[in-house]
């Protein structure tokens, strides 16, 4: 196989009987890690030591634009749902159709990692960590199954916002007045449950723990007085939500209409506790705050 500049290798996931492609991805990257044990004794002559390797285990990570699949994704990271996943050359319009290249390889791995990123008119990206559970398989060198095309609509300066409320009861109807950008970050903890009985020398994973957390950065406004008809969050609003160090309702949206304030199709809702704001007020530059919100319980996926 020649080696080609951007050569056209692509991560994909089982979607029924059918592989598909994560959607518009930039970059894809594989990492095979032997974990090792110094089996050195205090009877070796020198001071060299000796590793051996004890087990096996990969990863997957893919950064693309956020297209149509958001809901899917952060639906199967809070289900603890195993991937079936393989990585291949691609070739077609598109690049969207696998080769079964002879050093293709497929596994299952748990969804680990996600981060999505949705700030002011630039590319809405997410970032995807996979970790395998159990052993790779090698593929044949003839195409097995055709791979189902994903790629939806994308519109780059997609506007998402925050929308927060007074408490945990109150729905979030309040919007981060002059957010520049937003991030949602949703990490699994998995656990190696490889025994001394599990076949071969891979390990082995199982989830065992979800977190989430959301982050903001927006402009402050001197003197500025947020109204109803805008319903923006002022800094001083999110300072008594912060010091009062109990749970709000929030959930991220799509927003239209005047200065990007109405809110449209929900992404995500639930519940979170401020515990970080920072203001930046350098010299003669925009000052700005930054919130830290961590996620109370599990969050609920829009349809």
């Amino acid at each position: 196989m020649a080696t080609l500049k951007g050569q056209n290798i692509r991560i994909m996931l089982l979607d029924g009987t059918k592989y598909k492609v994560v959607g518009k991805s930039t970059n894809c990257t594989v990492t095979l890690t032997g974990n090792t044990d110094d089996a050195s004794t205090k009877d070796d002559v020198a001071l060299a030591s000796k590793p051996e390797i004890t087990s096996k285990s990969w990863s997957v990570s893919v950064e693309s634009l956020d297209v149509t699949d958001t809901a899917a994704i952060l639906n199967a990271i809070k289900n603890m749902t195993p991937f079936t996943l393989q990585w291949d050359e691609v070739a077609t319009s598109d690049n969207q159709t696998g080769q079964a290249a002879a050093y293709a390889r497929r596994g299952t791995a748990y969804l680990n990692d996600v981060t999505f990123n949705w700030n002011d008119r630039e590319n809405a990206t997410k970032s995807l960590q996979f970790t395998g559970s159990g052993a790779l398989e090698k593929l044949t060198s003839a195409a097995e199954q055709t791979l189902v095309t994903v790629d939806g609509a994308y519109t780059k300066g997609q506007f998402v916002r925050l929308f927060v409320g007074n408490d945990n009861t109150a729905a979030p109807s309040k919007i981060l007045a002059a957010c520049k950008s937003l991030s949602l970050h949703v990490s699994l903890t998995l656990e190696d449950v490889t025994t001394k009985d599990t076949t071969g020398d891979w390990q082995v994973q199982e989830p065992t723990a979800l977190a989430w957390d959301i982050s903001s950065n927006a402009l402050v406004k001197s003197g500025d007085t947020i109204t109803s008809t805008v319903q923006g969050q002022d800094l001083a609003s999110i300072e008594d939500i912060y010091e009062a160090s109990t749970p709000v309702k929030v959930k991220i949206a799509n927003v239209s209409g005047a200065n990007n304030r109405t809110a449209g199709a929900t992404i995500l809702s639930g519940s979170v506790i401020v515990t970080q704001l920072t203001l930046n007020a350098p010299n003669r530059q925009n000052a700005t705050f930054d919130t830290q919100l961590t996620g109370y319980g599990v969050y609920t996926v829009a349809a």
